[in-house]
């Protein structure tokens, strides 16, 4: 993966300054999130997991609304160019699997628009396809390949990525909601007559 500073070692084709600028903004969300979400199933700080993975999805969500914003990115070349084997992304789904054993399976909606099935998914799932995607992406941008980077960051979004980090988003939040909010009863209560009355 680039640098997350480091410019595209060969631009193949000339883009507009405002793609160009979106390019390196994606590559640089791109590459935090896959460092994050490397370090978080690696356990590295298990207590902060999952405000740290609430973060990192926001955030590239938040590119992904950008990329969905802009028209659509048409790359020369009619075939995807190769950029190498994909990475091997196992070791990452089975410790983020592991991070979430009890709580990686969810019920949704598949599609809120066209129907009202439930689907099962899985965190773990959700997490490293989104991963995988920004990583292929990457890969374009480090070989200089602007616009094929920009066009499959913003295919995948539309296709897959996208909906799967916002179901993710759900989750991590109201797993979040549950861990702060739900408490004993005595505590709560306690709580709340400190708060009405002060700490004396």
């Amino acid at each position: 993966m680039p640098d997350k500073h480091d410019e595209p070692v060969e631009q193949h084709q000339s883009v507009p300054d405002d793609l160009a600028d979106l390019a390196a903004t994606v590559a640089d969300e791109a590459e935090t999130f896959v460092d994050t979400l490397t370090e978080v199933a690696a356990g590295a700080n298990p207590d902060a997991a999952i405000p740290l993975l609430l973060l990192a999805v926001s955030d590239v969500l938040g590119v992904g609304a950008r990329l969905g914003a802009v028209v659509d990115v048409v790359p020369l070349e009619r075939f995807e160019p190769d950029v190498g084997p994909d990475e091997d992304l196992d070791p990452l789904r089975a410790g983020l699997a592991n991070l979430f054993e009890g709580l990686d399976s969810y019920l949704e909606v598949a599609d809120p628009v066209l129907g009202g099935d439930t689907v099962q998914s899985s965190l773990s799932g959700d997490l490293v396809l989104v991963a995988g995607a920004l990583a292929q992406g990457l890969r374009h941008y480090s070989a200089g390949q602007l616009t094929e980077s920009l066009w499959w960051w913003q295919y995948s979004y539309l296709a897959n990525w996208g909906e799967r980090a916002s179901s993710a988003l759900r989750v991590l939040q109201t797993v979040l909601a549950h861990l702060r909010l739900d408490v004993d009863d005595d505590v709560a209560a306690e709580a709340e007559f400190h708060a009405l009355h002060g700490s004396d």
